[in-house]
This record gives C-alpha cells, structure tokens and sequence, in this order.
C-alpha cells in the first residue's frame, strides 16, 4: 500500500512547541501595505480561511492519534497540534480589527467555516473501512495543504519587499511568526500520511483536490474583500494583478508555485528536503511576539 519515500534530514527536525503569542491591532490600518489594498487582502484571506482550516486541522489529527505506533511521531503531531491552535487563535483576534473598520468578514467566513465543518467534517459511518478512509483522506488533504503553507511561510519570511513598502510591522510578525512555524512543522503532515497510508494515488488525489479548493476559496475570498472595502468603489481582482504584484515581490510568484507541484507529486518528495529550519528559528528568536511570549514564560507567576 505505501510507497518508498525519500529519506527525511535529519538536521531540519526539530522538537515542536507552541509559543503563546499575542498581537495589538489598535495601530493596524486597513490597508496596511500602503497604497495596496490588493495586495492587503490578497494576504488578508488567510485570516478568513485559517481559523476554521486549521481547527479543522487539530480536529483531524486528534482522531488520528491512537492510530500513530511510532512515538516520536507523536509527539511531532501533538507540537503541531498546539502551533496549529495557537495560530488559529491569532488569526481570529484579526476579525475584530477589520469589523472595527467597516469590513465585517462573516458572510465569507460562514462559508469557510461549512466548508471544513460540514464538506470535509466528521460523517455518519459505520466502524472500519469506510471511517478509516475518510480519515485517511483527510489527513492526506492536511499534507497536501502544509506543502502549501509552508511554501507560503517560507517566501514571507523572505519578503523583504514589503518592508521597503513600509508593511505595518504587527502584521508583517504575525506572518512571519505563523509561517516560520510552518517551515518548522513542515514534515509532520506527510510524515503522518506515510505513516498511516502513504499511497501515491491518494497522495496525488488529494493534492488535486486541495490545489483547487484552495484556489477557489482565496480568489473567492479576495473578491469577497474587494467588493466589501469600504474605502474603495468598483475595485476588483485578476490574476493579472495577482501576477504582477508577484513579480514586483509583495506576493508569491505565480511560477514559484507552479514549480513547487511537480516536487510534491514527486515520488521521492519529502518536505524535509525543501526550506530551512536554521531560517525559521532564526526569525522565531526575534520576532517581537514570540520574544514577549519567551518573556512571559520566563517571569514569576503573578508578576506585573
């Protein structure tokens, strides 16, 4: 049933913890890469989508623990269990900026939250085959969505771009924080897919079918923002603004992530073997929430 899958390296291993961040969004404008709004709500779609995607995500994979023999896979899924409901947590705290100025999020997050809650929810089957397979492919799916959000966390921790733009440096954290993580737990997906199943047709399947929900729910979600920015009339979103806003370096490069499928349908593909570790933790020792959270952890209890 499983495939032989490249060796994983060893050295971008890493033990998992959570980091109980916190972030102030009181100084945040709306478009808070200056004199872009495309380019704001392109990235602002993750605060729609990752909340419900990634208690999804913990959902799945506490189904999926009694099933893990290897122990030190386990503790792996249970530190990404925790960094995925720290970053949804923080996510969320985002909505209640953007209701604050004039952009209510709910009509879009509704159909985020019957998406993961309700298509690719639990179902009434009977023990066995039929629930083992639906967990399967889910857990699957989560694989073929980290490849992409750790392709993501790795070209933010990378935009230097938008910090010549003068980004607002909360949310260029935020980003950065949540997407070192990634790159930081960007092994544990497949390496609990292969553990459990690990069949290349359903690792093909899946990443189909997770490419093109993805895709539909971020240009639905930047349409969604477009057309509901209080400060804008008539605007609206192309691939062509997408492309272009890629070149210039504010967003992912359209050909970066073309090229980053063909690896994933690799047969020799392995996540450890794309990214790096030392570049993640470089930028998780200085970014200012996790410092604050390094600090928090560090003081007496009931200190100021």
């Amino acid at each position: 049933m499983s495939n032989t899958q490249a060796r994983p390296v060893e050295s971008e291993r890493i033990a998992l913890k959570a980091r109980n961040v916190s972030f102030s969004w009181e100084d945040t404008p709306l478009h808070w890469v200056p004199g872009d709004p495309f380019t704001t709500h392109t990235i602002n779609v993750l605060h729609l989508l990752l909340p419900a995607g990634e208690r999804w995500f913990v959902h799945v994979y506490e189904q999926a623990l009694p099933l893990i023999e290897d122990d030190r896979l386990r503790e792996d899924v249970i530190g990404f269990i925790g960094q995925e409901a720290m970053h949804s947590q923080s996510h969320d705290e985002v909505l209640p900026h953007l209701r604050e100025q004039g952009l209510d999020p709910t009509p879009y997050t509704a159909q985020v939250d019957w998406f993961f809650e309700k298509l690719l929810g639990d179902r009434t089957l009977p023990p066995g085959r039929a629930r083992r397979w639906w967990l399967l492919e889910r857990v699957a799916l989560i694989a073929a969505i980290e490849h992409y959000t750790a392709f993501l966390g790795d070209w933010v921790l990378g935009a230097a771009e938008l910090d010549r733009r003068g980004a607002d440096p909360t949310m260029l954290d935020l980003l950065r924080w949540h997407g070192a993580e990634e790159v930081e737990h960007r092994s544990v997906a497949f390496d609990l897919f292969t553990h459990l199943d690990g069949s290349y047709r359903r690792r093909a399947r899946t990443w189909a079918s997770a490419f093109s929900a993805l895709l539909f729910l971020w240009q639905r979600g930047v349409r969604f923002f477009m057309a509901n920015d209080p400060t804008l009339t008539g605007a609206k979103a192309s691939f062509k603004d997408f492309y272009d806003r890629g070149r210039a370096g504010v967003l992912p490069g359209t050909g970066a992530m073309l090229r980053s499928i063909p690896r994933y349908l690799g047969r020799d593909y392995h996540p450890s073997h794309e990214f790096s570790t030392a570049q993640a933790v470089a930028y998780l020792s200085a970014s200012p929430a996790a410092l604050a959270a390094r600090r928090a952890e560090r003081s007496p209890k009931g200190a100021a």
